[in-house]
């Protein structure tokens, strides 16, 4: 692999940053969204963007002002107006940064604009493990999500788009998304497992702390369309601990895990999922994939401190929308929650 973003983490971060930087030169709600939702979640990222983002917040706070009182349509879709005008709300002054903390072994953040975004799959009920792609609602193909692709080309012999997450909750967030106009419903196949095998193994030779998450649809997959979270971390996910029995410890994990150093043994795993209705979420990491099984999407009612548990929340993550919530959230509430998910 030659692609110069990809040959260190630091030609890696810079590249992120400065591409959200030229994200601020297109028009329209979406690019303003998503740089201002990973300039509040990443410091290094509000400090080169953050002036521009006030500024831009302001002119658009006029227009859509003065639109709204004069009863002109608006431009944008309804998504991204009704986070922004949660945002005019609130104004810029009070968009909280994203803080972080932890329970024990539980790492914890308090995301504010992530509470903002649209629930879209969030809401649903699942019974099934695969649907079939459907043109007519959310997908990748959207004509308005290509200038939010970071990066295209030839990854491990497959076109690949990285775009960026617009509402991220981990370091240097993107979706892979491979093949895009194949059109693959999020439902994985044995080539798209060992795809994921091999992408991981390659990336994590000049990319340390590389990793990708995955949800299965039924696990809080939030598009119906193949894709997979990348990610930069310096500090392992808690699901990486050496304490816990799926790495060699001795505690208990709080809900089913399995670690797998074998491509071939961890897909077996997964066909049994798939073959059983069972669902599940992924963490690929170079050289090894945990396997996290869990109640399906929509069969339990989760607590309202938390959206739901996708990949991250089942690795040990969790994401609250309010300060108070965040201030209150303890080991005891979260096992609690991973008790409800446990197959």
């Amino acid at each position: 692999m030659n692609e110069a973003i990809f040959q260190s983490g630091e030609r890696f971060s810079e590249a992120f940053t400065a591409g959200l930087g030229k994200m601020l030169e297109h028009e329209g709600l979406g690019a303003f969204i998503l740089v201002c939702a990973n300039a509040s979640f990443d410091s290094r990222i509000q400090s080169r963007v953050g002036d521009k983002l006030r500024q831009r917040f302001e002119a658009y706070s006029e227009q859509y002002r003065a639109a709204l009182i004069q009863g002109r349509t608006l431009p944008d879709a309804d998504d991204d107006l009704l986070v922004f005008l949660k945002l005019m709300a609130i104004g810029f002054a009070a968009l909280q940064p994203t803080q972080r903390g932890s329970a024990g072994p539980w790492e914890l953040q308090f995301n504010q604009l992530r509470a903002f975004r649209p629930p879209r799959m969030a809401n649903t009920r699942v019974e099934t493990l695969h649907y079939p792609f459907n043109e007519n609602g959310f997908h990748f193909n959207k004509p308005f999500l290509r200038k939010e692709c970071f990066w295209s080309g030839e990854l491990q012999g497959r076109e690949v788009e990285l775009l960026y997450n617009k509402f991220p909750f981990v370091d240097f967030h993107g979706l892979l998304v491979p093949q895009r106009e194949h059109n693959a419903p999020q439902f994985l196949t044995h080539d798209d497992h060992n795809y994921m095998w091999r992408v991981s193994e390659e990336l994590g030779q000049t990319l340390p702390g590389v990793g990708f998450g995955y949800n299965a649809y039924g696990a809080f997959a939030s598009v119906n369309h193949l894709h997979f979270q990348m990610f930069l971390r310096q500090t392992p996910l808690p699901v990486q601990l050496a304490q816990w029995q799926h790495n060699g410890g001795t505690a208990a994990y709080p809900s089913r895990v399995e670690r797998f150093d074998n491509v071939e043994a961890a897909w077996r795993y997964i066909e049994a999922m798939h073959l059983g209705g069972d669902s599940y979420n992924l963490l690929y990491l170079p050289g090894e994939i945990f396997c996290l099984p869990r109640r399906i999407q929509g069969s339990y009612q989760h607590a309202p401190w938390t959206g739901g548990f996708a990949w991250y929340e089942m690795c040990g993550g969790m994401v609250s929308f309010s300060q108070e919530d965040f201030a209150q959230l303890d080991g005891g509430m979260i096992e609690a929650e991973f008790a409800k998910l446990r197959v």
